[in-house]
């Protein structure tokens, strides 16, 4: 173990723990509502994912971090610990979100793809998060697949933010020009914005990730 793998794993216990108790402090202080805040530590989580890429010197503990939120998001949901993540009727998708990205890092970053899963994740931490956000507050025209109700705003918000997080993390992350940047971000925000709309119950957390990282993948690979 390097002294940027310890850094790594004190660094991401840190952030983990001070973003939940923090969005737990607002929530109560506020009277922010769960599904704000749960998004709030959404996009953080799923965005400390490119620090952990970097800061890590070997990928076995990088994804130490990410693996025990599997177990301990479970724990958290089963048991309704912070009311800043879960209420007894949201669904597990926390620990379905934090499960992807381990099984993803699992697979990749060994392979040096780190910055894949860095920018194949980001449709599932951005774009989701903005269409639950905006579905709830603004969506007026509402559709229903598979019994799971959306909103053609949360869809398109959804698609957005999707393509802008997934671009700006190819051109920083990944050798891409600027063209292929977007044509790339464009094919992973469309397809995870319909594989979004067709998963119920939270598994958009394991679906989403899956697909936006497996697409980007083979997009690079070809």
């Amino acid at each position: 173990m390097s002294g940027r793998d310890i850094s790594g794993l004190v660094l991401s216990y840190i952030f983990a723990f001070g973003l939940i108790g923090l969005a737990e402090v607002v929530r109560a202080w506020r009277g922010w509502p769960t599904e704000f805040t749960r998004k709030v530590i959404h996009i953080a989580a799923g965005s400390w994912v490119i620090g952990i890429i970097y800061i890590f010197d070997h990928w076995w503990w990088g994804v130490v971090p990410t693996a025990s939120f599997v177990i301990l998001n479970y724990i958290f949901y089963r048991f309704t610990i912070f009311k800043a993540m879960d209420t007894r009727g949201s669904t597990p998708g926390t620990v379905y979100f934090a499960l992807s990205i381990t099984i993803l890092l699992l697979l990749l970053w060994p392979r040096g793809q780190g910055g894949v899963v860095a920018a194949g994740i980001m449709p599932m931490t951005w774009g989701d998060a903005f269409a639950s956000l905006i579905g709830v507050r603004w969506g007026r025209h509402r559709y229903e697949i598979l019994g799971s109700r959306r909103s053609w705003e949360g869809s398109a918000a959804m698609f957005l933010f999707s393509l802008l997080a997934t671009f700006l993390v190819l051109l920083v992350g990944l050798p891409l020009s600027p063209a292929e940047g977007f044509l790339y971000s464009f094919l992973m925000a469309l397809g995870a914005t319909l594989v979004e709309a067709f998963s119920p119950w939270g598994l958009d957390n394991l679906s989403v990730p899956f697909f936006s990282t497996g697409l980007l993948y083979l997009l690079l690979a070809a």
